[in-house]
């Protein structure tokens, strides 16, 4: 056996020290499992499939299955438009979906078709990953935003799978992080067959990487549709109301307590309006009703209304949207809604399914996972930057007061979701080097 090369034997080492520990934590992953299940018990669903095994029969080597990776429910949902045109244009198309989350794999069960295959994204070991791609047999593999794994990188590229990155994205805090450990981060990257970035800014930081970036194809969000019946449900809902509504979206565990606060603060006025939070996580729905009551707001959960909304649910301060898969109702009903995550430095979540449902958006200091979407969104009049959250809630209150101005961002809103499609298209036709 011939001498390993320099670069080689120190990308051997990498590799070996990297799976050591990864297999050293093997152990406190199943306690995490073990723990998280009390709370969400999707985690104890298939639990060996995170570490490659499989009850299931081992896919054909036919060439059909496609394994597409959303790692939680965003991704997912970008996956789905993604998965409509691909279904379209190469209908014999098998898909093998992966998960690292509870509300991901919930989510991604209704786009499955007969003879897909659903499991939990394996455990980055260089055992696992060969079991994986040994059972499946992927023709192809596409990861979305920016789940990059060495192991399953490295397997990929030894079993010839080539494996890009969709809808990428890498904010200044993940590159910052990625390149303390740039002698991993680097060897990953180069692993993959493309890389396709949202933004000219995410492309940059990813060539940092030496990820082989093919094009800037926007958000894939964009070109998502919302529920036409729940969006029109949550406007006749609204329309009904005597009170305008505002919305807490995705919020994040500290936030709704800063809420809060900043509705003593401003509590005759705040009692003008209709205040409904929707966690990000459903684990902490019950945990976000112990604090609104605790605090002193009489509270009516989405849960346990029917198609009409009673006196005592009109009644209460604060309503709180704890049902998953009905964010266009959510966003259907509210004039307007401040965006969880960027009130605490968390990133922020996703603004695009707001504006799709033409709702303003106000934001908090801190939108760095989304920031040219956030930048776009408030060039186009769209969405409002506040300081913190007591800002942010005098500026609703503002609003909700102006209907003239709450229309005109409400239009812009819809124009500038729609003035961003096409991503879809744009991979689609770079997927087309992969699939015949």
């Amino acid at each position: 056996m011939g001498c390993l090369a320099g670069g080689q034997w120190g990308e051997l080492m990498v590799r070996v020290l990297y799976s050591l520990l990864m297999r050293t934590l093997q152990p406190l992953l199943r306690r995490k499992l073990a723990r998280r299940v009390c709370t969400e018990p999707g985690y104890g669903v298939a639990v060996e499939e995170r570490f490659g095994r499989y009850s299931s029969p081992a896919l054909p080597d036919d060439g059909r299955t496609v394994w597409v990776h959303a790692v939680s429910l965003g991704e997912t949902r970008a996956a789905a438009v993604l998965l409509r045109e691909l279904r379209a244009r190469w209908p014999d198309v098998r898909l093998l979906l992966t998960h690292g989350t509870a509300t991901g794999r919930a989510e991604g069960a209704s786009l499955l078709r007969e003879g897909d295959v659903q499991v939990w994204q394996p455990w980055d070991t260089p055992e696992a990953a060969q079991r994986f791609l040994a059972h499946f047999r992927p023709r192809l593999g596409i990861l979305l935003e920016t789940e990059v794994w060495p192991n399953l990188a490295a397997a990929c590229a030894a079993a010839a799978v080539p494996l890009v990155l969709a809808n990428a994205r890498l904010s200044e805090k993940s590159l910052r992080g990625a390149l303390r450990v740039a002698w991993l981060s680097r060897l990953t990257y180069r692993r993959l067959a493309a890389v396709w970035a949202q933004t000219e800014d995410d492309a940059q930081r990813l060539r940092q990487l030496d990820a082989p970036v093919r094009g800037v194809f926007g958000n894939l969000k964009f070109d998502a549709t919302p529920d036409p019946a729940l969006l029109e449900r949550g406007r006749d809902w609204r329309a009904a109301l005597g009170r305008p509504v505002v919305m807490f979206a995705s919020s994040r565990e500290g936030e709704e307590a800063d809420l809060l606060q900043a509705l003593h603060a401003e509590r005759d006025a705040a009692r003008s309006v209709h205040w409904l939070i929707v966690p990000r996580h459903p684990q902490r729905f019950d945990e976000v009703a112990d604090l609104i009551t605790r605090d002193g707001w009489t509270l009516a959960r989405r849960s346990t209304w029917g198609e009409l909304l009673t006196q005592v649910d009109l009644a209460a301060d604060v309503w709180l949207g704890d049902t998953l898969g009905e964010m266009p109702l959510y966003y259907g009903l509210s004039d307007v809604a401040l965006l969880g995550g960027s009130f605490a430095p968390l990133g922020g979540q996703n603004l695009i399914e707001a504006a799709a449902c033409s709702c303003p958006v106000f934001l908090g200091p801190h939108t760095f996972n989304f920031e040219e979407a956030a930048n776009l969104a408030l060039e186009a009049g769209a969405a409002v930057r506040c300081a913190d959250m007591a800002a942010a809630v005098r500026g609703v209150l503002a609003l909700v007061r102006e209907p003239g101005r709450q229309d005109s961002m409400a239009r812009a809103s819809r124009r500038f979701a729609r003035d961003h499609r096409g991503a879809v298209a744009r991979t689609c036709k770079a997927l087309a080097d992969y699939l015949p």
